[in-house]
């Protein structure tokens, strides 16, 4: 995973290893991904480390004769592994999937004149740097919109989106850390989940039971099909439980659904059920919260759930590796902001129509995204067709470059380790592309 998906070697997490041999890979050498899921095999990396690193045997290392630029050759196979190459030529393992030695070998590349392909690594390095800007100011603005929706629905849960006049609001002490609860608008009131909803936990999966012939197979929700904001329904197992346990525990539309444990994410998150499956229940490690008549709207208590309450669940939870849960008794004592009925229609329409408009705005990033991708995959693909700079024509012709090759080989000469080059920033602003490339001057090599 050190080649990232971009081609570009990250050694920000590289382990460490006790290793007495002298293979290596340098600055110059290409990194080729040889063994990974059948969707990451064949991403490749330049290598620009000032220092000789150890590679895993999930690695490949490509070290060209002179007159083959490495970081050509790495985006070049990078190129291919982004169109799907390598997923054609690979071979299917339990779990994994590889690209032999031999298949990478005999792989067809392109080689420009030496001249021409600095041109082409110099145009790409620029370019390739401008959409890279571009596309961490486009991921910051998807996670500011996650961002922003939580503050909306939190605060809005809470009163605190049209700027009315919030004071302190009380509730009956628990034991229980519920921390600093913010102001209401007047009117509202602070009450505890327990006082205002009935909450009941979920089955438990008895295999030892599940051929009963008195039992009764129904879909259940487990703490994966419950997020933060929706239900995710992609994937919905079924359960033998005793018909008298499945009528008991049968969803109904409003319920609000709220994760008893997981991983610390998953903790406390919520959403309300909208009917989307008959029959449904949920698991043990689901809470269900049924609010009592019409004092609250379902959504004001999910939406309050995944903000407020999500801290609210982690100070008063257990934490253990990697696990974190809450007991029943305690979820009943959740803070619940509970404002006026009369506001509350207003209210939720406010919180939808502002999430309505985040949501455009994120959509719009990801077109942007999408765009970003798109033009990328253009780049490289003019890069390796000719049409990214401008031939020359005092240019050493590429098979000139490749007789050579062919007599270094034939000689048994081996590649010679690259000095560090120098590192350089892109230019203040991008040049027009040049001329797609006449037919015959490129030629292609076996690697």
């Amino acid at each position: 995973m050190n080649i990232t998906r971009n081609g570009v070697l990250d050694t920000l997490d590289a382990r460490y290893v006790v290793d007495n041999s002298d293979r290596r890979v340098e600055l110059g050498d290409a990194l080729f991904n040889n063994t990974n899921s059948p969707a990451l095999v064949g991403k490749t990396a330049w290598v620009d480390s000032a220092e000789p690193l150890a590679y895993s045997n999930h690695m490949t290392r490509l070290r060209g004769p002179e007159g083959l630029n490495g970081k050509f050759l790495a985006a070049q196979l990078h190129h291919m592994w982004a169109t799907g190459y390598f997923k054609s030529i690979l071979n299917n393992h339990v779990n994994q999937a590889s690209v032999s030695r031999k298949a990478l070998l005999d792989t067809v590349i392109v080689v420009p004149p030496l001249a021409e392909q600095h041109r082409i690594v110099a145009k790409l390095d620029e370019q390739l740097a401008y959409i890279a800007t571009g596309m961490v100011a486009v991921q910051a603005a998807l996670v500011g919109s996650e961002v922003l929706k939580h503050q909306i629905t939190g605060g809005g849960a809470c009163g605190g989106l049209d700027g009315v006049d919030r004071f302190p609001a009380l509730i009956e002490p628990a034991d229980v850390d519920d921390g600093t609860l913010p102001d209401l608008p007047a009117g509202w009131r602070w009450r505890r989940l327990g006082e205002i909803a009935d909450v009941v936990g979920g089955v438990t999966k008895d295999s030892k039971k599940q051929s009963d012939p008195e039992y009764t197979e129904v879909p259940y929700l487990r703490v994966a099909n419950v997020q933060r904001g929706r239900i995710l329904l992609d994937r919905v197992e079924t359960i033998r439980v005793p018909a008298k346990k499945a009528e008991s525990l049968r969803l109904k539309v409003g319920d609000v659904l709220l994760n008893e444990g997981g991983d610390r994410d998953k903790l406390g998150r919520g959403w309300v059920w909208e009917g989307q499956i008959e029959k449904c229940i949920h698991q043990n490690h689901v809470f269900r919260a049924r609010i009592a008549g019409d004092v609250l709207d379902p959504r004001l208590l999910a939406w309050h759930a995944n903000a407020f309450g999500k801290n609210w669940c982690d100070r008063n939870g257990k934490q253990t590796v990697n696990l974190a849960s809450i007991s029943l008794r305690r979820i009943k004592l959740l803070p619940v902001p509970v404002p006026p009925r009369s506001v509350q229609e207003d209210l939720v329409k406010s919180i939808e129509s502002r999430l309505a408009e985040v949501e455009t705005a994120r959509q719009m990033a990801q077109e942007v995204s999408r765009q970003g991708e798109n033009l990328r995959g253009a780049l490289l693909h003019a890069a390796f067709t000719g049409a990214l700079v401008a031939q020359d024509p005092d240019d050493e012709p590429a098979s000139a470059l490749l007789d050579r090759i062919r007599a270094q080989r034939a000689a048994g000469i081996k590649p010679a380790r690259r000095k560090r080059a120098s590192r350089t920033t892109a230019p203040a602003a991008p040049h027009a592309s040049g001329r797609p490339v006449p037919s015959g001057t490129q030629e292609a090599l076996p690697l």
